[in-house]
């Protein structure tokens, strides 16, 4: 595959996602054969990484054991920094994103509306996705302490879809959180003075497989997050020319 001019790199992390990272890949492509994909596959236990190969429409990066979601975004941003594109768009591989809906973040990005576009489940009501009654008081818990901490309003903390300009990439390729990524994020991306914007858009329930996360391990999940959230926002911020130099 060979990179494109002024490109999209779709960014997809993945943990045994057999089941589902085929259907993800084609229906990217359906959408888009100019985006190129990266699939990064987390160690995964099942044959997730021959998978997406067999399609022959994604770069693959295996890592031989698991090590976090954080460190498998980081290496999408590293690549796209790399290959000098110009958005990156986070996609799951468990089939809940739809591609269909990639040119509403992308959009955000290419009007200069925003750094980050985040798309968000619950931005619009009434609230159409479905989750457990732990998670959604831990999303809104979220929300509220992110807000108060750098002062922007982010509805859905946790989105795993997400649109970065190439500023936000080059600066992510560096500083990704790798502890809980997607919160964390929110917070040192806010802090360090990037643009975030939300839009709404539909998550499907997971197409096959099981979340990491459920029952009481979303209460241990949910504190541990807001201590690595408090821990970002006291760290100092990162300097504006060392930000130049990655940019």
């Amino acid at each position: 595959m060979k990179k494109k001019s002024n490109s999209v790199l779709v960014i997809v992390p993945a943990y045994n996602e057999s089941q589902n990272i085929v259907n993800v890949i084609k229906c990217l492509k359906k959408e888009n054969s100019d985006w190129d994909i990266i699939v990064i596959n987390d160690g995964s236990i099942d044959n997730t990484g021959e998978l997406a190969e067999s399609t022959g429409k994604a770069f693959v990066i295996n890592f031989p054991h698991k090590l976090g979601i954080g460190s498998s975004v980081q290496t999408g941003f590293k690549f796209a920094e790399e290959y000098n594109y110009d958005i990156a768009i986070q996609f799951d591989g468990d089939g809940q994103h739809k591609a269909c809906e990639i040119n509403r973040l992308l959009e955000i990005i290419e009007k200069h509306e925003a750094d980050v576009a985040i798309g968000s489940r619950f931005y619009k009501k009434p609230f159409i996705f479905k989750t457990t009654v732990l998670r959604y008081i831990g999303i809104r818990i979220f929300e509220i302490v992110n807000s108060i901490l750098i002062k922007q309003k982010i509805t859905d903390n946790t989105s795993g879809f997400r649109a970065y300009n190439q500023k936000a990439i080059n600066f992510l390729a560096e500083y990704y959180p790798s502890d809980y990524p997607e919160p964390e994020a929110v917070i040192l991306l806010g802090k360090n003075g990037f643009r975030i914007k939300e839009v709404y858009t539909e998550m499907q329930q997971r197409q096959g497989g099981i979340s990491s996360i459920s029952g009481f391990k979303t209460v241990y999940y949910m504190i541990k997050v807001l201590l690595s959230v408090f821990l970002t926002f006291t760290r100092p911020k990162i300097n504006k020319n060392v930000q130049k130099n990655i940019i």
